[in-house]
């Protein structure tokens, strides 16, 4: 199997080498992204960005379960990116 994909890839070299490289290098750039320390991190990132923000709400006391700032209530932890 290996020995024929070698073959394959060498006579597709031989016989059009711009087509080969294009492929090479569309092959680098779907495999890159995957590979790269930065994904792992903008995944977390993106996981902890919460979609809808918390609307003000002015506390007049009557609301014990509405925290006073929205930094005030348990969220994501977000220590690892704070210690980069």
């Amino acid at each position: 199997m290996a020995g024929r994909l070698g073959n394959a890839l060498r006579a597709l070299w031989a016989k059009e080498p711009v087509i080969a490289a294009s492929l090479a290098i569309a092959a680098v750039a779907l495999v890159s992204p995957l590979l790269s320390p930065y994904a792992k991190y903008s995944g977390m990132i993106n996981r902890a960005t919460p979609y809808t923000y918390p609307v003000p709400v002015r506390d007049d006391g009557n609301l014990p379960d509405v925290p006073s700032h929205p930094c005030d209530k348990e969220g994501p932890n977000l220590q690892w990116l704070k210690d980069l």
